[in-house]
């Protein structure tokens, strides 16, 4: 690990603790490739007719979209041995080029299975007309220090 990718540990995390928000702009390039890059190519994605004919003001960004942008946000926040493993979300509107999409969270739990160290997230996906994506996740963090690899660290040595 380094300071660039640092590692959150359960033993550092507390119920009820805010994740750092995280404000994602949106534009055409985005969700365009986003859909090609998941081989999502249904037209409401790329279209901008198609998307209009289906009450929409424009493109929009697909469902896999949203699933990446949750994770990210979940392992920017824990760090690269972040590991999700559920991930529960409802779409409620839609994301259009233009938009920026607005994600926060909080831990509602964070508890032990037998040797591993979890946390239950909420979190929220919205643009400037609101709400956007609920989502739920449930994510393991490495227990403690000894599990959690810090940035490292200069050693001296005596001659």
């Amino acid at each position: 690990m380094n300071e660039h990718y640092p590692q959150k540990c359960w033993s550092q995390v507390q119920q009820g603790e805010a994740l750092p928000p995280l404000h994602f702009p949106i534009d055409y390039a985005r969700i365009i490739l986003n859909a090609a890059t998941t081989w999502d190519y249904f037209p409401g994605h790329h279209n901008p007719v198609y998307a209009r004919a289906q009450g929409q003001p424009d493109i929009y960004a697909s469902t896999i979209f949203f699933h990446g942008l949750i994770d990210r946000f979940v392992t920017d926040w824990g760090g690269p041995l972040t590991l999700v493993r559920r991930r529960r979300m409802r779409m409620v509107a839609s994301a259009h080029p233009g938009d920026t999409l607005s994600v926060e969270g909080r831990i509602v739990r964070a508890y032990r299975e037998t040797e591993l160290g979890l946390v239950d997230l909420e979190i929220t996906l919205s643009t400037a007309r609101g709400l956007c994506v609920p989502a739920s996740v449930c994510a393991r963090l490495p227990l403690d220090q000894d599990e959690c690899p810090s940035a490292p660290t200069t050693k001296t040595t005596t001659p």
